[in-house]
């Protein structure tokens, strides 16, 4: 498809980029956005669809490499795309994918092969912390990660930018129950599930061994994990911690853990 000229902000074709906050992206198509360069360039080359970019004219020669002639690839004066985002955006290059349908426990686990790292997270809120999860996740060789109902959308833009386009890769189950998935996860396939929390009684995470197949579950930012989460979990872990410290960002905590459990066996 040839290069498309986009004059103004108020072209139609510009809606995704420009008007419609993420919860209705979502809602209209699974849409999300991608920003940046280096992030269009994952989405293009990821399973995902990629209905169309958008780039300012700066961008012109690199980008009508890498783009499908099938995809749109919409061209802007830089001072068009600076105005979709109300400030200056010094990339200058974004797209709108499609996320496509979330898998369930059930294909995650009928895909598996060895062993099983579920990183599990029943509430997370803030999408910085979610998208920084991802990345730790899929850095780490996760199996898959698994987003309770009250989590924040992996794919709003900030997720998808902190997730630095892992998001794409990493298969992430969106749950609409997720002690009913928990609790088939332990009992249909194996999981031994691991609670990390804040407590002096918890195992010591430099004492524990895996087995074959588990699941690390990570609780919100301020609350931790629920009374229903904790007691389907076999084992409570924690990380020791000197000098007053009392809690990592989950993000870290996620790193720690992970670290730890893809380097022992039982």
């Amino acid at each position: 498809m040839p290069l498309i000229p986009v004059e103004s902000l108020d072209d139609s074709r510009l809606a995704p980029y420009r008007n419609l906050k993420e919860r209705e992206l979502a809602r209209e198509g699974d849409r999300f956005i991608a920003e940046g360069e280096n992030l269009v360039k994952r989405l293009l080359a990821s399973r995902l669809t990629t209905e169309s970019v958008l780039i300012a004219d700066r961008h012109v020669a690199e980008m009508s490499k890498v783009v499908p002639e099938a995809i749109p690839l919409y061209v802007a004066p830089a001072q068009v795309v600076n105005g979709i985002l109300g400030y200056k955006f010094h990339s200058g290059v974004m797209a709108v994918g499609i996320r496509g349908p979330s898998p369930r426990v059930d294909d995650v686990m009928a895909t598996a092969g060895g062993p099983v790292t579920l990183v599990i997270c029943p509430e997370i809120e803030k999408t910085d912390n979610l998208g920084a999860l991802i990345r730790i996740a899929a850095g780490f060789g996760a199996t898959a990660m698994v987003l309770g109902e009250r989590s924040c959308d992996p794919f709003f833009r900030q997720s998808v930018r902190v997730s630095m386009g892992t998001a794409f890769y990493l298969p992430i189950v969106r749950s609409d129950d997720l002690v009913r998935d928990l609790r088939r996860l332990r009992e249909h396939y194996g999981v031994e599930l691991f609670a990390t929390v804040l407590d002096d009684e918890a195992e010591s995470l430099d004492a524990v061994r895996r087995t074959e197949r588990i699941g690390i579950l990570l609780g919100n930012e301020a609350q931790g994990l629920a009374p229903a989460e904790l007691a389907l979990c076999r084992r409570r872990v924690t990380i020791p911690m000197k000098l007053g410290t009392d809690s990592l960002n989950v993000a870290v905590a996620a790193g720690i853990f992970l670290y730890h459990f893809t380097r022992t066996t039982a």
